[in-house]
């Protein structure tokens, strides 16, 4: 697929966005525009397959390898702007300043974007341009929608995704799961994390030079880069888009070489318009308001015993999670994890709350779960490779788990558990969410499973009375 064909006009000597436009942390007033130029205008065909980990040994890759390599997007120098407004035209468009871009962002810029309308949907263009702005480059269109006002009963419809392993595509132009997800129509996805996979797919990642060049690699590919310019995305991050496999802060790379954890921190915050709070919950009008939990920054060693100083969320951020989960009076509030909390999961993992390395808070969570969200309260997960409605059998809180983003990354599941399951399938796909107003003040929610081509495995909803407002 051309790029002209997504919404991008090229120029001859200019820099380019090969690696595409994301829109993230998207209110009722504010969005980010993240932005990166490169040197062409689309990404590396034809070039050399990257070497393996044991070709290369320990020998650390330098830039200009890695831009001879195959779904390469080398960054270049130069200017940056947005305009955007609510006519397609953009007739009534703002201009943000120009902004310098170089190697010290990798090439990035994210714009905020403050003082928009709620419920409304934006136009917008970048632009860039040569580092003295004699020479254009390429524009790159899009739109997206603002949330809701609060206090205004609204149909919301947003999808939740996870494990996009480049080895396990199922189309060369991108997951089918992105077209699919396109054809539900939402106003947002959410990334649960794995968005990419340093560690378990070559080239393994032992530099931050490997590292960025997985995020070229996979936000390059034409079905997303067409999908992320129109639909809002919330980011959040795991291990295997960190560092490497059930990673912890301090924790030494098993690939040797030079990444580090807080390298990958700030490669994540680089590559994602996820704002500078790694926790944080966002209201889609009247009746939803969705949580980000953060899994790995501020957690302690998986190997430690388990007991109550053990944790995954950090004392701060599990305050703050309790107290605006009692602060919200929306009808439907769903906490989106990058892990289980419900589960079950495989009897030999020690990273999440489903398992017996951190019982503990997983225990403690859970029972404030019941205790003080009674109804109207979901989990929605990634970071298994299946999918599952699952029900905790002594609280009775619900969670989702959206599965990988394609058949051939499926698998590992240790089977249907009736104590637990409403349904699991071992298959790609991804999680669909819809909520609507019903008459006589109320509101539905309605869960779907969906497979890899968008078609709905499994369905399950519920409709209650809108919440009095605080």
């Amino acid at each position: 697929m051309a790029l002209a064909a997504v919404g991008v006009s090229l120029a001859s000597n200019g820099p380019g966005q090969a690696t595409g436009v994301k829109v993230g942390e998207v209110t009722d007033r504010s969005a980010i525009l993240w932005t990166r130029l490169t040197a062409g205008t689309q990404r590396v065909t034809g070039g050399m397959a990257p070497p393996t980990a044991k070709a290369r040994g320990d020998r650390l890759v330098t830039s200009e390898e890695v831009a001879r390599y195959n779904g390469a997007c080398p960054g270049a120098p130069g200017r940056i702007r947005v305009r955007y407004g609510t006519q397609a035209d953009l007739g009534d468009g703002i201009a943000t300043a120009w902004v310098a871009v170089g190697s010290g962002t990798d090439y990035t810029h994210q714009f905020e974007l403050g003082g928009l309308e709620a419920g409304r949907e934006y136009h917008f263009a970048t632009e860039s341009a040569t580092p003295d702005g004699l020479t254009a480059g390429t524009t790159v269109r899009g739109r997206f929608e603002t949330a809701p006002a609060v206090d205004r009963p609204s149909a919301v419809r947003f999808c939740v995704v996870t494990g996009q392993m480049f080895q396990d595509l199922d189309h060369a132009d991108g997951f089918h799961i992105y077209p699919a997800m396109e054809r539900t129509r939402p106003q947002f996805l959410v990334f649960t994390g794995d968005n990419v996979y340093y560690d378990n797919e070559e080239p393994k990642a032992n530099s931050a030079i490997l590292a960025r060049y997985h995020w070229e690699r996979m936000f390059s590919l034409p079905r997303h880069c067409d999908l992320l310019r129109q639909i809002v995305c919330y980011w959040e991050m795991d291990d295997h888009d960190v560092l490497d496999n059930d990673c912890w802060p301090g924790k030494k790379p098993v690939q040797g070489g030079s990444l580090t954890f807080a390298e990958g921190l700030e490669i994540f915050r680089q590559q994602t318009p996820a704002g500078p709070r790694p926790y944080r919950t966002f209201r889609w009008g009247r009746d939803l308001q969705i949580w980000l939990t953060e899994g790995r920054e501020f957690r302690s060693p998986n190997p430690l015993p388990d007991g109550p100083d053990k944790r995954i969320l950090g004392l701060e951020q599990e305050a703050w999670l309790q107290r605006t989960l009692r602060e919200s009076d929306a009808t439907w509030k769903v906490l989106i994890s990058p892990t289980p909390i419900v589960g079950p999961d495989r009897g030999n993992k020690k990273d999440n709350h489903a398992n017996p390395a951190f019982a503990t808070e997983g225990n403690r969570l859970r029972a404030w779960f019941a205790e003080h969200l009674p109804a109207g309260f979901f989990i929605a997960c990634g970071d298994r490779h299946w999918q599952y409605h699952s029900v905790h059998p002594e609280t009775g809180v619900q969670e989702f788990s959206c599965g990988p983003a394609s058949d051939q990354h499926a698998g590992g599941s240790p089977g249907a558990d009736p104590a637990y399951h409403r349904f699991h399938r071992q298959k790609g796909g991804f999680l669909a969410v819809q909520v609507a107003p019903v008459p006589g003040e109320q509101s539905r929610i309605t869960f779907e499973f969906r497979d890899v081509h968008g078609e709905v495995v499994y369905q399950w909803s519920q409709t209650a009375p809108r919440r009095a407002g605080n």
